[in-house]
């Protein structure tokens, strides 16, 4: 059957939104001297920002997307301007303006790509700001960020809930097909092969829905299948091959032509 709801905003319902929302739910309703601290986390893919930005919206929470780049002033920075003041010139002025707003309102904070700011002074900064406010603060980031974190134990030790994104499932290709292949209908065996070709991968799911939509929009198809896919190939996330008769630069700068 095809799935004619529309997600608002292209935001679709995936069960690792509902996994996000659940860890929020559980620190915003924690009890009374426990930490506030929660750990978000996956491959690559996985839709963890896809995730937060649902999460945010639903619970009125600050979030944003750290860079590598920065360090604690620039990650500071922009929290102050996500909750929508003009950021101080210091970092201890920026601390404040976000430790104010926070312990004012009690928005949760989510910060995503959180293995971009893992250094001494900005994960402190990060513990002593849900310190002083009790807000909650989720950190989202790849596989292996809960092991990374155990550097600080004083961070480490406060993590309330870790909660771990999973791979697509059907019903999520389902949702994500409202989305990029709105209208077409997809047989049960294409949906089964997108999702073994996916990889577990949301990313790679949303990129194959999205060339099934532009496939069938180009051949006039309501309907598809694994016969009639004559695109063929699924989205595996995996680079090509280089391709023969063609010039490469090896690592050491010497030029040879691929075998």
């Amino acid at each position: 059957m095809t799935d004619d709801r529309v997600p608002i905003n292209n935001i679709a319902p995936l069960a690792n939104v509902a996994r996000l929302m659940t860890l929020v739910d559980r620190l915003q309703n924690r009890a009374h001297g426990l930490p506030g601290l929660g750990c978000f986390y996956a491959p690559a893919g996985f839709g963890k920002t896809h995730a937060g930005i649902f999460a945010a919206s639903k619970f009125d929470a600050c979030h944003v997307q750290a860079l590598p780049f920065g360090g604690t002033k620039k990650l500071m920075e922009m929290i102050v301007v996500e909750l929508g003041f003009a950021p101080a010139r210091t970092v201890a002025g920026l601390f404040d303006q976000a430790a104010a707003e926070f312990a004012r309102k009690g928005y949760p904070l989510i910060i995503d790509e959180a293995d971009q700011i893992l250094r001494d002074t900005t994960i402190e900064a990060i513990r002593n700001l849900q310190d002083h406010t009790g807000v909650p603060v989720i950190l989202m980031g790849e596989e292996l960020l809960p092991q990374k974190l155990k550097r600080w134990e004083r961070v480490h030790s406060r993590i309330l809930s870790w909660e771990a994104a999973e791979a697509v499932t059907l019903d999520d290709i389902g949702h994500l097909a409202a989305i990029y292949a709105r209208g077409v209908t997809l047989d049960p065996d294409l949906k089964q092969g997108l999702l073994a070709a996916s990889r577990g991968s949301i990313r790679n799911a949303s990129n194959s829905l999205a060339f099934m939509g532009e496939f069938a929009a180009l051949k006039g198809l309501k309907h598809l299948s694994l016969a009639n896919w004559a695109a063929g190939a699924f989205h595996t996330g995996e680079a090509p091959e280089a391709r023969k008769g063609f010039v490469t630069v090896s690592a050491m700068g010497r030029a040879r032509r691929a075998v």
